[in-house]
């Protein structure tokens, strides 16, 4: 277990909190960040566009290419998978905002011209807290809010196209699976993983059905995955129906939910796989490896960022490295889509980390 391998890359961002960060499907070197002012609790929000270069040594350099600023917090982040330039944030006022970095929609207030977005949407009544864009079945995204809801979008339509009264209370992130397109996870302060399968009867829309106004709410596999708050899931991107989740009890988990009977809603169940202590705070983010089955990454209010080998060679620990730079809670993280081993960080201390593990 390595706790340095050389000086990460630094980003520094003055005034602004970060809470997610998220790389490029299209482009190799860009990062989108999404911040909030007074570390969320209120004020307003800020999306940073950065660019990560490389040296021939294998070090990184950041740069900001582009700033948005929003009224409220932005609590997640994510990147069109249909469209290169397009990006989704999630806003503590409720609102999803569609940007387009290239484009430049400005509104001239008191001779100050201020970047909008080009499209905005507003139906959940609480904070909206992750927003995830299907790899699968791109032209649909999906959001969830502290309200207890779950609702998918396509950018083009003007309202949602499906709400999941999911949770009784805070979902802090819904997921698409990277296997079938119709499977969605998430997490809540109940404790439990859902996953949903949104062709089954129950969720079929049509003249006679009103998912809008009637919210429905079954899933088909309820996970009893902790006593206290999930706080955050991630789809293994090799072994479908493998999840990992992070809380507030520190511990990682590891859950093998292929028992489930997709189309049967109501099941309860799913196996931990493996559990991974070390953790000395909540952990806020868990991310499994583009690369290789595996890895993980996990992100926490410890002020670290660990990477775990969840299926370690003989003689050797699952604990694989602890990144400990920042000097407040580390939120984010997230693997590089091109770049193998090469890891982004965010922490409310105001710091966007790139490194190589």
């Amino acid at each position: 277990m390595n706790n340095s391998l050389g000086h990460p890359a630094v980003l520094q961002t003055p005034g602004f909190a970060h809470y997610a960060v998220a790389w490029s499907p299209f482009h190799t070197t860009r990062l989108a960040l999404a911040s909030s002012a007074n570390f969320g609790l209120v004020g307003n929000g800020r999306l940073h566009l950065v660019s990560v270069a490389s040296s021939p040594s294998g070090t990184h350099r950041l740069s900001i290419d582009k700033c948005y600023e929003t009224q409220d917090g932005l609590y997640d982040v994510a990147w069109s998978e249909i469209h290169e330039n397009q990006v989704i944030t999630a806003s503590g006022d409720g609102s999803i905002k569609l940007w387009d970095v290239v484009l430049n929609v400005c509104h001239n207030c008191f001779s100050q011209l201020y970047d909008l977005p080009i499209h905005a949407w507003h139906e959940h009544s609480r904070e909206v807290f992750s927003v995830d864009w299907s790899n699968i079945k791109k032209d649909t995204f999906v959001s969830s809010s502290w309200d207890g809801t779950i609702k998918l979008w396509n950018p083009d339509r003007p309202r949602s196209i499906l709400t999941l009264q999911a949770h009784q209370s805070c979902v802090y992130q819904a997921l698409f699976s990277p296997h079938q397109p119709d499977i969605l996870a998430s997490c809540s302060t109940d404790g439990t993983i859902k996953i949903f399968d949104l062709r089954t009867p129950s969720y079929v829309t049509g003249p006679n059905s009103n998912a809008f106004t009637n919210p429905l709410s079954s899933s088909v596999l309820t996970v009893p995955a902790s006593v206290t708050e999930l706080l955050s899931l991630d789809w293994n991107k090799y072994r479908p129906f493998v999840l990992a989740s992070g809380g507030v009890d520190k511990l990682v988990k590891v859950w093998d939910c292929r028992m489930i009977k997709l189309g049967e809603p109501g099941q309860v169940g799913g196996v931990c796989e493996t559990h991974l202590p070390g953790h000395e705070y909540a952990v806020r983010k868990v991310q499994w490896s583009p690369h290789r089955a595996e890895i993980l990454a996990t992100a926490s209010y410890d002020m670290t960022c660990r990477v775990w080998n969840t299926a370690p060679p003989p003689g050797h620990t699952q604990l694989m490295h602890i990144h400990d730079p920042h000097t407040e809670f580390v939120v984010g993280c997230g693997w590089s889509l091109y770049e193998e081993n090469v890891l982004a960080t965010c922490s409310w201390d105001s710091r966007l980390n790139v490194f190589r593990i």
